[in-house]
């Protein structure tokens, strides 16, 4: 008998496999064009942000809406090595930084009449150097968890006022990033990306790689959280998220465990958000609006929340989904969009592996004659 999380794993699994293989094939074949990988690539990105929050809300029960919040600090990070080597020359300050493209276009001080204050911003230097962006678009994002979950969770604010302060404190990020004055772009966000690591990002053979990367990452972050849940610090996630007095009561700090696992969901969905740039060729603070937040819930709640496999499928299913009505059919997306989340909510709140479980599995289930 092969249980319906199994046939799950196995569908995934398949997807990765036709993602590794068909998938480069076809296109170095001429059936697929570099564009529709790039958006794969992208879409698996999203995949990564979504198994995040099935971490923190499929298994430890706790509804972020802050994870749009990270993704963005994650694709910021990105973004500011790119544009630190992309665009034209432009203008070189006092101390021989280059001003990135995007960051002279709006930045709040004329160039060149107050060295002071014409100068590249101290923060953006480190960005400059690509091992340093990758281990600051993995720290910034999970420092950041860390501090919205220890006063969230010592002060055991749950439920559906967690969820709305992680709201209220991505709206607050949003209105900081949106302002000039703070040197990061403003509503333009980070643009005029040209290389990374000295390749063109426009490259057919450089958005392959960036897609084959962003699939390989997404496999190792499944197989990762796989393996956490599995064992005995997963099944008090799942007590946790069953009785979490009860569990006090036998002498655990469940803010202790659920502090931990914040913070780890933050850092995978800061690594989705770098994966996500590069290939999209833009990150503005857009990103962090409440739109995001509620997409992330939605993708999960529809692959079927709890089961990290339904997280990816439905962050994958949803976004096809959408590319193919909006380009083909735009005026139904939204209608379809609402009735898949109501329908979800009210008749399968296990999302798709709920609906395996109302679907006859005879083939995968069939049990031998005996004569």
């Amino acid at each position: 008998m092969i249980s319906n999380k199994k046939i799950h794993e196995y569908l995934l699994w398949i997807l990765f496999i036709i993602g590794l293989f068909i998938i480069p094939l076809f296109h170095l074949a001429g059936f697929i064009n570099i564009g529709t990988v790039n958006m794969l690539g992208r879409y698996m990105a999203f995949a990564i942000a979504a198994l995040a929050l099935d971490l923190i809300w499929g298994y430890c029960g706790v509804l972020s809406l802050c994870h749009a919040l990270f993704f963005t600090i994650g694709g910021y990070a990105m973004g500011m090595y790119l544009a630190h080597h992309g665009g034209p020359e432009g203008v070189v300050d006092a101390n021989g930084w280059k001003f990135p493209a995007c960051l002279y276009v709006v930045f709040p001080y004329e160039i060149g009449q107050s060295p002071d204050e014409a100068l590249v911003p101290w923060f953006w230097k480190p960005f400059y150097y690509f091992p340093i962006t990758l281990l600051l678009g993995i720290v910034l994002p999970g420092a950041l968890a860390l501090i919205i979950g220890y006063f969230g969770f010592k002060s055991r604010v749950k439920g559906v006022y967690f969820a709305i302060l992680t709201q209220a404190l991505t709206v607050a990020f949003w209105l900081v990033f949106c302002m000039n004055n703070m040197k990061l772009c403003g509503t333009n966000g980070l643009t005029r990306f040209d290389k990374i690591l000295g390749y063109s990002i426009s490259s057919s053979n450089t958005k392959l790689v960036l897609y084959l990367i962003t699939l390989i990452i997404l496999i190792v972050a499944y197989q990762s959280l796989t393996a956490l849940i599995n064992t005995r610090f997963g099944r008090l996630l799942i007590a946790i998220n069953d009785d979490e007095n009860n569990l006090r009561f036998y002498g655990y700090k469940p803010y202790v465990f659920k502090l931990f696992v914040f913070t780890i969901s933050g850092i995978v969905a800061g690594l989705g958000g770098m994966l996500y740039v590069p290939q999209m060729g833009i990150i503005t603070p857009e990103y962090m609006t409440a739109k995001w937040s509620i997409m992330i819930v939605i993708w999960v709640a529809i692959g079927g929340r709890g089961t990290l496999s339904g997280a990816i499928l439905g962050a994958l299913g949803v976004n096809l989904i959408y590319n193919y009505l909006t380009s083909n059919v735009p005026e139904l997306w939204p209608l379809l969009q609402g009735s898949l989340f109501i329908i979800v909510v009210l008749l399968f709140p296990k999302g798709f592996t709920g609906l395996l479980d109302v679907i006859p599995l005879r083939i995968f289930n069939r049990n031998p004659k005996i004569n």
